[in-house]
């Protein structure tokens, strides 16, 4: 697909597997921000096969060890932006994993919970 960013992108590989890659985010939201991605070209994260699904997990393990090598983090969020509603704006699948610090947000509670921000404390 060439107007895919990540169908075209010769940015260097963090990780890289028979059915996905691993590269940093362009736009991170914290120090050492990645994103998996499969390598066929699929907009729906429910669309990957089985064999996908476990590829990009086991990236999402592997590419963890090397940002807590990297960057000592002191936790993480995973996250999968489905659909327009859901936040997506690259169409081709692609997993969030984002390094936390401590002090990074002035209240980390509720984690993911806060893509709606009145829902995040409870």
């Amino acid at each position: 697909m060439p107007h895919c960013p990540f169908c075209t992108t010769n940015r260097e590989r963090i990780a890289e597997n028979n059915l996905a890659f691993a590269i940093y985010d362009g736009f991170p939201v914290n120090l050492g921000h990645a994103l998996i991605i499969p390598k066929r070209h699929v907009a729906n994260f429910f669309e990957l096969s089985a064999e996908e699904r476990m590829a990009c997990f086991d990236l999402v393990s592997e590419v963890q060890l090397t940002l807590a090598s990297a960057y000592r983090p002191d936790g993480y969020n995973v996250g999968i932006n489905i659909n327009e509603a859901g936040g997506q704006t690259i169409f081709h699948v692609h997993i969030h994993l984002i390094p936390r610090y401590r002090g990074d947000v002035e209240q980390p509670r509720g984690g993911v919970r806060g893509v709606i921000p009145n829902k995040q404390g409870y």
